[in-house]
């Protein structure tokens, strides 16, 4: 770098939620025309946004210096007095060097997890015990040395000058200039520079930085009142008194600071200074611990072989030929521990009477998660492909989503954090961001403009997945015409077009969470939301940190099929096990085909109802394909699938040996997985390769697709001229079937469904199926218990129930339970779906009646606990006809 110049080290991001407007895809850019070769990333008490910064940066040849605006408490961490530790001061903290960064996350972690108190707080006692590899600034005027100033205090200002600088030690803390127009910054930087003379303390210029550009800065007044919760005209809300608070160029700071040009030269030596690197290669598994005296990969082998027994009986050459393929894949990938871990809890799922789903995503093509039942789904019977899953020549963590019971699945983490620590073990943070209708309600709300007028432009956006303003103003003739149209209209879009696609709040992943090496917080920071530890950086930036997450997702669906088995078991004697039953029963399909599906998993919604009719399925394929071509893209191809499957004889392959391939789906390009085969078989890639290829097209890249095709059709010769790819020609497939089969493989593989996740799905469809047809009152009453709270879910499966011949008994004060229950041939009212009513007056009241049946509504009134009456849960009652048979 210069020795000359300036660096912005006080920066805050779109991440200092609703509170920085500085974005982190448009500041380097700015950086740079203004002839500046590093910034800094200094958000408010958090550290949300610094991996994507470095990413950034480094793409867009900008040096990124990582740090953190922290928060200091007035006296210790601990100490939460709302009339004493309410202001939190400022400093901000600049990650020297990985060990600084390291330490910076110690901070950042401890600061929410210990020291929460309005803001995420540290003390200094906490910073002395992590300052090596950091370089502290005094911050702006919240900072504690600068507030001492103010109030007049300049030997108390002096002495926490003279601590930081000590516990930082030389040349590692600077005392902050600003100047955005504030009168009081002048008398605070007069004294700032006293003391930097008196102390021997270097000075550093810095700008505030909440907004790029000068103009940004009535945006950015929008979004504090987002923040806030005010309307823009009032004139006692939270403001920043003046609009300098922009990234500034070099010049404009040589201005301002003319007086202390070491403080510009300061901001490029601390930038030179600051050097963390993030590394991307590395994987940080937990170890599995087991017997003594067997190694990881011995066990795992143990395991499998066990597993390939049981789920095979006859262990053919097929079977073991795959399962030494893919457990020599994982040991050489060194994800032995990986599966070890899943198994794991899965085993104390089952073993704990948790339901485990059969299966998600990509892992059902492997054998060793269909032998430790990871999964149920049979990789060999369904042509399941494992590079789909885990591509040696691809190097990626693997990806276990598992699905539990959705009131269990707690329990399931509860083991995880047990067996692994606390320490170990943290959900996963997501952002809500300001999409296009809310950032038109949020910015109209700050406005002034009323509700009405606001409600009817939002309601103009279209509501299509992933719609923008920008795309709206494009594809919705009515919403261009009122912008084109309206002023009002216009300036209200305009400035929602600013805020829109802004971080608006952290909250947890429903399902993610992370399981580390070692302590958490020894590789990223942590966050606290309600009152659960969550790391401040997303699932995907996890991953690519080399840390193990898994999804451990709730399930409706499971919890209605393990109270169905339960009903099964009371109301007829019989123990069902749904991992027995055959997937080729026609009475199940022909129920499908009739759409009657209406609370069967996947093929519940009109549409795949009505599909379900049209496509008449007659195997299990035939779901497994309906699951997947039932989506925007693959629905085109619908029409061909269905002639082709009631015209057989009329199917046509472009080349004969896409018939072995294709035949399963009657002729159609269905599954991502069969494009993998297509490209295997006729090009002669390996299959690790094959999924490379597949990802290119999948994603459009056309630079590398053209050079794929050249090898998909001619083969691909190595330098010392061994045949790497044998390509279709060498296969007897002629260049001109080739091309097409490459064509229609591009035009297909954007919309390719994984069968892995497809096959996974289409048993739980199928178990549900069965169900229903076999157990109609016991899976309806299952179902209706599921969706309790949802009246509309309620009255739908009700009508259902009727049509079926089933009768759902009126709510009964003696015969009713909490949730629907059997009774004989029909069901009873669950008193948890009456509005109003809830689970403590339930509890009582069925907890009373034990002793006898409630005679009359006194007798009721009299017999219930005092606590649990309420008026409007018995009124509620009253109007359900609970009590009509008294």
């Amino acid at each position: 770098m210069k020795k000359t110049g300036f660096a912005h080290l006080h920066v805050h991001t779109e991440y200092s939620l609703l509170d920085g407007y500085a974005r982190i895809n448009e500041i380097f850019k700015e950086v740079k025309n203004l002839g500046m070769e590093a910034v800094a990333i200094t958000d408010h008490g958090s550290m949300f946004g610094v991996v994507d910064f470095y990413k950034k940066a480094l793409k867009e040849g900008v040096k990124p210096i990582i740090g953190c605006e922290v928060y200091t408490a007035p006296r210790t961490m601990g100490d939460k007095d709302s009339s004493k530790d309410k202001n939190a001061g400022h400093l901000v903290l600049l990650a020297e060097n990985n060990e600084g960064y390291k330490n910076l996350i110690k901070l950042v972690s401890k600061a929410y997890t210990e020291g929460f108190y309005y803001k995420p707080r540290i003390d200094y006692e906490l910073l002395e015990k992590h300052t090596e590899g950091l370089i502290a600034l005094s911050a702006c005027l919240a900072g504690d040395i600068q507030r001492l100033i103010m109030e007049r205090n300049p030997e108390k200002a002096r002495e926490k000058a003279r601590c930081l600088s000590g516990m930082y030690g030389k040349g590692n803390f600077y005392l902050e200039l600003q100047d955005h127009g504030i009168p009081e910054q002048k008398l605070v930087n007069q004294e700032l520079l006293k003391i930097s003379k008196e102390l021997q303390i270097p000075l550093v210029a810095t700008n505030d930085v909440h907004y790029i550009r000068k103009e940004d800065s009535r945006a950015h007044d929008i979004l504090l009142c987002i923040q806030t919760g005010k309307i823009l005209s009032d004139t006692e809300r939270m403001k920043f008194p003046t609009d300098e608070f922009y990234l500034k160029s070099p010049e404009e700071m040589a201005e301002l600071f003319d007086y202390a040009p070491e403080a510009l030269e300061n901001t490029v030596r601390i930038a030179e200074r600051c050097n963390v690197s993030f590394d991307f290669d590395q994987i940080y598994l937990p170890e599995f611990d087991i017997p003594e005296g067997i190694a990881n990969n011995e066990y795992l082998r143990k395991l499998c072989l066990e597993g390939l027994r049981e789920r095979y009986g006859e262990v053919t050459e097929e079977l073991l030929e795959r399962f030494e393929y893919e457990i020599g894949v994982i040991e050489e990938m060194g994800y032995v521990d990986y599966f070890l871990i899943v198994w794991d809890f899965i085993r104390f799922a089952k073993e704990s009477g948790i339901v485990v789903g059969p299966g998600r995503g990509s892992c059902g093509g492997s054998i060793i998660a269909y032998v430790l039942k990871i999964t149920d789904v049979d990789p060999i019977r369904y042509k399941l492909i494992f590079e789909r899953f885990l591509n040696p020549e691809r190097i990626t963590m693997p990806d276990i989503d598992i699905d539990f019971e959705d009131d269990r699945r707690q329990e399931v983490i509860e083991y995880v954090v047990e067996k692994y620590g606390k320490e170990k073990v943290a959900q996963i943070i997501t952002f809500g961001t300001m999409a296009a209708r809310a950032a038109i309600r949020d910015v109209g709300r700050v406005l002034d403009i009323p509700y009405g007028d606001v409600d009817k432009i939002a309601k103009l956006v279209p509501t299509d997945l992933g719609i923008t303003i920008g795309k709206a103003l494009e594809i919705s003739s009515e919403f261009k015409a009122i912008y084109d149209s309206d002023q009002n209209a216009k300036y209200l879009i305009d400035n929602a077009l600013k805020l829109e696609g802004m971080p608006r709040h952290a909250s947890t992943h429903a399902a993610g969470v992370v399981i580390s090496k070692d302590a958490v917080d020894e590789y990223v920071p942590l966050y606290l939301h309600d009152d659960s530890v969550v790391t401040q950086f997303t699932m995907g930036l996890l991953e690519e940190l080399g840390l193990l997450k898994m999804d451990f997702l709730g399930l409706r669906n499971l919890s209605v099929i393990k109270n169905a088995l339960k009903f099964i078991e009371l109301n007829q004697c019989k123990k069902i096990d749904l991992n027995a039953i055959t997937f080729d029963d026609a009475d199940v399909f022909d129920m499908i085909s009739k759409g009657d599906t209406l609370g069967v998993f996947q093929l519940e919604s009109a549409g795949m109802r009505q599909f379900m009719k049209e496509l008449k399925p007659e195997s299990f394929e035939d779901i497994i394909a309906g699951i997947s071509l039932f989506r925007p893209g693959p629905m085109d191809s619908i029409p061909a699938y269905i002639k082709n499957k009631n015209n057989p004889k009329e199917i046509k392959y472009v080349h004969e040996s896409l018939r072995g391939i294709l035949d399963v789906t009657y002729g159609c390009l269905v599954y991502q997985e069969q494009v993998m085969q297509v490209v295997r078989e006729l090009g002669g890639y390996s299959y690790g390769r094959s999924d490379l290829v597949r990802r290119a097209m999948s994603k459009k890249k056309m630079d590398v697709m053209q050079k794929e095709r050249q090898y998909f059709i001619h083969g691909k010769t190595g330098d010392d001229g061994t045949i790497e790819i044998e390509g279709c020609m060498r296969k007897g497939v002629p260049e001109a079937a080739a091309n097409k089969i490459f064509d229609d493989m591009i035009d297909f593989a954007k919309y390719a469904f994984n069968k892995s996740h497809a096959a996974a799905y289409a048993i739980l469809a199928y178990q549900t199926a069965y169900l229903k047809n076999y157990y109609p009152v016991e899976f309806m009453a299952a179902l209706l218990t599921s969706v309790t709270g949802n009246s509309a879910k309620v009255a739908q499966y009700i009508q259902d129930c009727k049509r079926m011949g089933i009768d759902v008994l009126p709510p009964d004060i003696n015969t009713s339970y909490k949730h629907f229950t059997v009774n004989g041939g029909n069901i009873n009212f669950g008193l948890l779906a009456i509005k109003n009513v809830g689970k403590g007056i339930i509890a009582s009241t069925i907890k009373e009646r034990k002793s006898a049946p409630y005679k009359s509504f006194i007798d009721f009134c009299e017999r219930v606990e005092t606590s649990e009456l309420n008026k409007r849960a018995v009124e509620s009652m009253i109007k359900s006809g609970v009590f009509d048979s008294l």
